[in-house]
């Protein structure tokens, strides 16, 4: 299989969501050992991004940081309130592409990929396709 789409579910209003393992269990679904993964995040309101993952202060302290820069009482004019959740979107950006080397995903020793929500909780999904090259 080279492409699929794997589920989640968030627990608060903003996190992040550690999906390495299940972009490592797409490579080894895809049988890729040189190429690329893709992923793709259809929620206009939730992101994706590499960060470090071994201190999880490190992703409280972006949420944080993302708090102070756009703050849930900003005056936005969309309807349903939740304008900051898809202007942190658009920041983190809704996809990511991942080298596949000797059948693995090529990560620094620190790094991790995280699905970030902002609009939660929520069921979400993630799509992704694998390709040689």
């Amino acid at each position: 299989m080279r492409s699929g789409c794997f589920t989640l579910s968030t627990a608060a209003p903003a996190e992040f969501v550690d999906i390495t393992g299940q972009a490592r269990q797409a490579v080894a679904m895809s049988g890729i050992e040189e190429g690329l993964l893709c992923l793709f995040n259809p929620h206009t309101t939730a992101g994706l991004t590499v960060n470090e993952g071994c201190d999880p202060a490190v992703r409280q302290d972006l949420l944080g940081l993302f708090g102070q820069l756009l703050p849930p009482s900003w005056p936005c004019r969309h309807a349903e309130g939740n304008s900051p959740a898809h202007a942190l979107a658009t920041l983190t950006g809704s996809s990511l592409t991942m080298i596949i080397t000797e059948g693995k995903l090529l990560l620094g020793a620190w790094q991790r990929i995280f699905f970030c929500e902002y609009d939660g909780p929520r069921s979400r999904a993630v799509h992704w396709k694998a390709l040689a090259g």
